[in-house]
């Protein structure tokens, strides 16, 4: 059984941050201990929300509570998605050393929660230039989507030769695997959506069928992180996992439009974590 430490947002109602990757994770085998950097009634593409936001001090108080019960050199990875401020990122990047002081082989999967295409940055100023900094040299395994990738290689994407120039460059910088969460480019079939995994051994393409969501779904990028990372885990094979983590994200997908409700339908989807009913064709592309 692998054991990951997951920092993330945390909601009452709904599936994002913890609530969107803690399930997935512990439906994969894996032991989750969950770090919460907010508590919110319900995620914020509401418009209106309750709770309170975490400081610093609390989450590395937490952290500090963690290692103390001894349990640092038997975790796995570390999986960190929105982090809400830069004094924040800084507890996650030191919480990284401090697991791979450890444990030298632990995972440091850092989501670069930034933004995304048509939205812009929508995180507070000074942390798309921490996690460009700092997380990404720190980093394992890097999961943007295409915006955030753009922003993080200062790479324009619109054909696959662009992205695997893009990941190329996000690799010499740090992380030795990246996946790309949502990839749409002009030289691709306009119906589907695509995700990329590039590591130093090769680079791997999966497409599936784009999907009529309105709106589309918050926590997918959570979701799909944390679905990767626990198949990943297992075996050390980006091919694998990515073609592990599409069937997945895209069983939850149409379960969600079928129940017709705008948050991820984890419950209700959870055995196609295990065995999926529909897979997809993972594609060598270099």
């Amino acid at each position: 059984m692998k054991t990951v430490i997951s920092i993330q947002s945390h909601v009452a109602y709904g599936y994002v941050g913890n609530r969107a990757a803690v399930f997935p994770l512990q439906r994969l085998g894996c032991d989750a201990i969950a770090v919460n950097t907010v508590q919110f009634s319900n995620h914020t593409g509401y418009g209106e929300w309750t709770g309170q936001v975490f400081t610093a001090e609390h989450v590395a108080d937490l952290m500090d509570g963690v290692a103390a019960r001894g349990v640092l050199p038997t975790c796995d990875a570390l999986l960190s998605g929105y982090m809400g401020d830069v004094g924040l990122g800084q507890v996650i990047v030191e919480t990284a050393a401090r697991l791979k002081a450890a444990n030298p082989r632990a995972v440091y999967a850092c989501d670069p929660v930034m933004g995304d295409v048509g939205r812009g940055f929508f995180v507070r100023p000074g942390l798309p230039e921490f996690i460009r900094d700092h997380a990404v040299p720190a980093a394992d395994l890097m999961t943007p989507n295409q915006f955030e990738l753009e922003y993080l290689t200062g790479r324009t994407v619109e054909t696959l030769d662009d992205a695997l120039a893009a990941t190329a460059a996000l690799r010499e910088r740090g992380p030795r695997l990246v996946l790309v969460t949502s990839l749409t480019r002009k030289d691709a079939d306009p119906g589907h959506i695509e995700m990329l995994a590039d590591d130093r051994d090769g680079a791997w393409l999966v497409s599936t069928p784009r999907l009529p969501l309105d709106p589309p779904p918050n926590g997918s990028g959570d979701a799909v992180a944390a679905l990767f990372l626990a198949h990943y885990l297992k075996a050390f094979d980006p091919a694998d996992a990515l073609e592990q983590a599409a069937a997945a994200i895209y069983a939850i997908f149409q379960t969600t439009r079928r129940m017709g409700t705008r948050e991820l339908q984890l419950i209700a989807a959870q055995d196609e974590f295990v065995n999926p009913g529909q897979r997809f064709t993972v594609t060598r592309v270099r």
